[in-house]
């Protein structure tokens, strides 16, 4: 099921019903990962809990309309990043309006390493491989490969290009790949692919 259907669900059953039991589910399915996002903008992690607090105490509250979200994942984050700048705006803080500004660490990544036989210092290589992407391009890659969102829902949220977010994934698979290869080089040099 996609992400977004099963945020509609849970949606669905707070708003018919004001399931608690739902509500509970969509808090653990979306805290972590509307708290790092939060952060990433507010540099402070108590802000970045207490704003993903108020956006849960406005779900239950506008219950009733939330089965008029179209794309629910979208609007968690587009509401996280608005409540972020404008609560910088209130304190006056310096406002990292570009994404580059944003500071994003990706916290898991989605491969299993018993099929593809990673050992876990190339996983930490990868990691540092992501980690390691300008601001903007780690930011890009942690929204669609993280957080699950789309190419058009990465764009619209933060009022980029299309073009501009596929030339960012580009960017970081391209980065992965070389790190990949690397590390088949020096794991079997049977293996190499053979440069032209």
């Amino acid at each position: 099921m996609d992400q977004n259907d099963d945020i509609k669900r849970l949606l669905a059953a707070i708003s018919i019903n004001a399931d608690q039991v739902a509500y509970k589910e969509l808090f653990v399915l979306l805290h972590s990962r509307l708290k790092q996002f939060a952060y990433s903008i507010l540099r402070s992690k108590e802000e970045a809990e207490e704003l993903v607090s108020d956006i849960f105490i406005r779900i239950w509250e506008k219950r009733s309309q939330l089965t008029s979200i179209e794309s629910p994942l979208l609007y968690f984050y587009t509401t996280a990043k608005n409540l972020a700048i404008n609560r910088l705006n209130k304190q006056k803080r310096q406002l990292p309006h570009s994404p580059e500004g944003w500071q994003v660490q990706l916290q898991s990544i989605h491969f299993d390493p018993e099929q593809l036989l990673l050992t876990e210092e190339i996983m930490q290589k990868i990691r540092q491989a992501i980690n390691d992407l300008p601001p903007r391009c780690r930011l890009i890659f942690k929204l669609i490969k993280e957080d699950g969102l789309k190419y058009k829902e990465v764009a619209e949220l933060l009022e980029l290009s299309a073009k501009t977010i596929e030339a960012q994934m580009a960017i970081a698979l391209r980065r992965l790949g070389k790190c990949m290869q690397l590390e088949i080089n020096q794991l079997n040099p049977k293996m190499a692919i053979p440069k032209k």
